[in-house]
């Protein structure tokens, strides 16, 4: 058994140094929520040091928020921005001796990617015309997922080690208590649990069946790094390897 371990860094939040050690795939925040080109540049060495894969993490340009408000944008106007922001981080990439091979939307416009067939469409359509053969990191379960498929593009499907989930396979809104797992012991037994049955435990309701080719474990959350040590560990010692689901 494999998996692959991604986070996203690059955000100005938590260790990522220590993240970068642990996890096989970096989604690096590129200019929009966070992010600017001497953190990218920074993240993306490290990365490329340690045999790290490394994806775009666009999403709206809402500092303030970090990104989890929606910003009403048109599907159009959301692609230009999605295409910008990975642009812009490939450019980056190419200074730092890195390989772009992958977008993964961030916070509030991969929430509006699950649910919105034309927004899917739209940051499908951006990755596609972009050059590099780019991959997309979906939520599991989403319209993004059938969006890049339907484009052609190589669709990866990623789940939570950190957070909870609802009956429709919806993250549950960080405004709801208990949305976030704080206890890295209770995540890592529910991630064993769903990789041994492939049903996802659920809020008010019983688990469901999600595909996984890759787990996130958020580089912005108190105690982030110890999380990803111990369910590292913890996958080791069940004999699950950490890789890429994409080759760095």
């Amino acid at each position: 058994m494999r998996i692959d371990l991604n986070s996203d860094l690059g955000e100005g939040m938590g260790d990522d140094a220590a993240m970068l050690s642990l996890v096989s795939s970096a989604n690096i925040a590129c200019g929009g929520h966070a992010g600017d080109p001497e953190t990218m540049f920074a993240t993306l060495r490290l990365a490329a040091e340690r045999g790290v894969a490394v994806g775009a993490h666009p999403g709206f340009a809402d500092r303030e928020g970090f990104g989890r408000r929606v910003i009403p944008m048109e599907p159009a106007e959301i692609a230009r921005m999605v295409a910008a922001q990975v642009g812009a981080l490939a450019g980056v990439a190419a200074l730092a001796g890195g390989t772009l091979r992958y977008v993964k939307p961030h916070g509030a416009l991969a929430n509006l990617a699950a649910d919105d067939r034309a927004v899917a469409d739209a940051i499908a359509g951006a990755v596609a015309a972009l050059p590099g053969g780019l991959a997309v990191l979906a939520i599991s379960g989403t319209e993004l997922e059938a969006s890049a498929r339907t484009a052609g593009l190589p669709v990866f499907s990623e789940i939570f080690a950190d957070r909870a989930y609802l009956p429709d396979g919806r993250l549950v809104p960080r405004t709801r208590e208990g949305a976030v797992l704080h206890d890295a012991g209770e995540a890592a037994d529910r991630l064993l649990r769903f990789l041994e049955t492939g049903l996802m435990p659920v809020l008010g309701g019983d688990p469901i069946p999600l595909a996984a080719d890759s787990v996130c474990v958020h580089g912005d959350t108190p105690g982030a790094a110890a999380m990803a040590r111990l369910i590292r560990d913890r996958l080791e010692a069940a004999g699950c390897a950490i890789r890429p689901f994409l080759s760095p």
